[in-house]
């Protein structure tokens, strides 16, 4: 009988190192793929300083009269990125006023959470 036991143990004992060992070999290559999430934060921050006085977007806290309302914006963060650099209508650029990661930031933000999750 405890020659079964030690037989099915020894099974055990080999698929758990059999596994161990390609956790080694796998882990590293999935834990560097992984990408963090954008910080909804500095995008936040940078759209109530520069764009909520004109703009409304409800996330942000802001109810801006001037420009359109971005609660139901469309537009991608690269578009929304786009027409922060470049300006549009009546809409200043903010490129040179900004920096790059600062438009992609608040791009990010204004495109909203769901952007990247609805498939869009």
């Amino acid at each position: 009988m405890l020659r079964g036991v030690d037989r099915v143990l020894a099974i055990v004992s080999v698929a758990a190192a059999a596994a161990v060992v390609i956790m080694l070999f796998a882990g590293p290559q999935v834990v560097a793929e992984d990408k963090p999430a954008p910080s909804a934060g500095a995008g936040q921050a940078v759209f109530t300083e520069n764009c909520g006085s004109c703009h409304t977007l409800s996330r942000a806290g802001t109810s801006g009269q001037v420009g359109p309302d971005l609660d139901s914006v469309s537009l991608g963060p690269e578009e929304i990125q786009e027409i922060v650099s470049g300006g549009t209508g009546s809409m200043p650029s903010f490129e040179g006023k900004l920096s790059d990661a600062e438009i992609s930031d608040v791009a990010k933000f204004v495109a909203g959470p769901d952007y990247s999750s609805s498939g869009r």
